[in-house]
């Protein structure tokens, strides 16, 4: 008998950025980094697995905004484009650092790397890496689910159950379609949970969800294996919590492992560092500084004066700090063990674009932990949530407490001084779109194609990346630009719907650009969400 079960539990998500007026736009570079640094290294860890028979098992929650942007031809073809150049800067800088060895090796590896994204995204799986996730999951290594459906963070809707119900169908609905396969459970934006929200959950076919730590141990019951083990709500969904020393041991840059001193810098990059007339071509228009990717620096210490990076030193630390991951599960497992009546699940859920992108080595660290634990699974394997509730189909009943993985544990970064004005248009603009949904319960034709555009309005205005943005103080004009737009856009149909005019030209234009969710309902804002898994089973 196993004396542990271990949960790996990714998260990758992005908000809907896709500005078909401009040839480039820079945060559409959000994007394209993912897809370069996160995305295609983990398919290639993935890959590299399957291929030497490990029998990894993860669980992979794609946003439901992010897939959209995936499978989207105009962004597809973009981040060609944007490969195209730095694969041409790549050359450029083997050539300037002919006579700087240290560097001229990096220089070499990041070209490398980035002729292998385009061979992979062009060839491997034609302009979709989608088709590798479904693909894993159809060999059993991963499980798939979904998240509410432009992330946002539910406790500040629940007011509106109509609009909770909009979010988690539309992002069950938009994960069929994307994966072909229905979602067992859902990744709930930023864990952000509130009692009665399962309810929802359970409508929409979904069989379990993530809260933090303390959403679990300050439930109104305590929970009798604390985090260890999951619990049912008295409607029968499952949920799983955090394991804070397993998760902080990789989230945290300053005591977790991404912030040793031999891994690579993220801030030193010779976008912001070299002369404008050489990296102006592989910038934003020429003049506004941007990450390249090409970084020859490692992190040091907390100093300016950083030492070059070294792959090779940092490798032997990816080795150490992944012996150091399994030596503490396995420890934890032993203890644990001696006190539960079934083995205990450690769940260790993490932002997927933390591996690669703001810790280049956390696919290889990832990599080599999963061979590592190959080697103990006479005590520890991995395993999926609907894995273990398919091994243990009894547990203890409780609601868990209001909670969010957010910093302080509950709403303050998204509601606060900085983006709590958002809230009262937002509202407002619900309270509407229930008002026009009620009012034209069966519309066809033009009508239905302004609803529709109508209710993705409303969705898009809910991402809680915008209120995230203007509390950490980064690109704030553009975040809120967009909640602005979103609100403005579904404010112009609500008035020309009450004067029972379309301006289709108009239509159109929005329609093009904010083209989300093609198979979008605006009737799931009249929804009685006791009855929407009957609507969603009726498609």
């Amino acid at each position: 008998m196993k004396k542990g079960y271990l949960a790996i539990v990714f998260h990758a998500h992005l908000p809907f950025v896709r500005h078909i007026e401009s040839e480039s736009f820079l945060e559409e570079n959000w994007l394209f980094e993912a897809i370069s640094e996160t995305y295609l290294p983990l398919l290639r860890v993935f890959h590299r697995l399957e291929r030497d028979g490990i029998p990894f098992k993860v669980t992979f929650s794609v946003s439901p905004t992010l897939s959209s942007m995936l499978t989207d031809e105009l962004l597809q073809d973009r981040y060609i484009n944007y490969l195209e150049k730095l694969i041409e800067l790549g050359d450029k800088e083997i050539e300037r650092t002919r006579h700087q060895p240290e560097f001229n090796k990096l220089a070499n590896i990041y070209r490398e790397l980035n002729e292998q994204n385009y061979l992979d995204f062009t060839g491997t799986y034609k302009k979709n890496i989608l088709k590798g996730f479904k693909e894993l999951e159809k060999g059993g290594y991963l499980e798939l689910i979904t998240c509410a459906a432009t992330h946002c963070f539910l406790p500040l809707y629940q007011e509106y159950p109509e609009s909770i119900e909009a979010q988690l169908q539309t992002a069950v609905m938009s994960h069929g379609r994307i994966f072909c396969n229905a979602p067992k459970g859902i990744w709930i934006p930023e864990c952000g949970y509130y009692p009665d929200l399962e309810r929802h959950i359970k409508a929409n076919n979904l069989h379990y969800f993530f809260v933090a730590s303390h959403g679990l141990l300050f439930a109104e019951k305590k929970p009798r294996f604390g985090v260890y083990a999951p619990v049912n709500c008295p409607n029968g969904v499952s949920v799983f919590a955090r394991d804070l020393a397993s998760s902080n041991a990789v989230w945290s840059s300053e005591e977790g492992y991404p912030g040793d001193f031999s891994y690579r810098e993220f801030y030193r990059d010779i976008g912001f560092e070299l002369p404008l007339e050489y990296i102006g071509p592989y910038i934003h228009n020429g003049t506004i500084r941007i990450n390249t990717g090409y970084k020859y620096y490692a992190r040091t210490g907390k100093t300016e004066e950083k030492r070059p990076y070294i792959p090779e030193i940092a490798r032997e630390r990816v080795e150490e700090h992944a012996d150091n991951f399994l030596y503490n599960r396995l420890k934890q497992v032993e203890k644990l063990s001696n006190l539960m009546d079934r083995p205990p699940i450690i769940v260790s859920p993490y932002d997927a674009e933390l591996f690669g992108h703001w810790w280049f080595e956390g696919p290889l660290w990832l990599e080599s932990l999963f061979r590592k634990l190959q080697e103990h699974s006479d005590v520890l394997i991995m395993i999926t949530p609907s894995g273990y509730l398919e091994l243990y189909t009894e547990n203890q009943v409780l609601v868990p407490s209001f909670s969010s993985w957010g910093n302080k544990g509950y709403a303050e970064v998204w509601l606060n001084g900085s983006n709590d004005w958002i809230y009262r248009h937002a509202h407002k603009a619900i309270e509407r779109m229930i008002e026009l949904a009620r009012r034209f319960p069966d519309e066809k034709g033009l009508k239905e194609r302004v609803l529709n555009q109508a209710a993705r309005e409303i969705l898009l205005s809910q991402a809680s990346d915008w209120p995230f943005i203007m509390k950490a103080g980064i690109t704030v004009p553009y975040a809120e630009m967009r909640f602005k737009e979103h609100i403005h856009n579904f404010t112009k149909i609500y008035e020309n719907l009450c004067r029972n005019t379309v301006n289709t030209e108009w239509l159109t234009k929005v329609e093009k650009k904010n083209n989300i969710f093609p198979d979008i309902d605006y009737r799931i804002f009249c929804t009685n969400p006791s009855s929407s898994s009957l609507l969603i089973n009726s498609r």
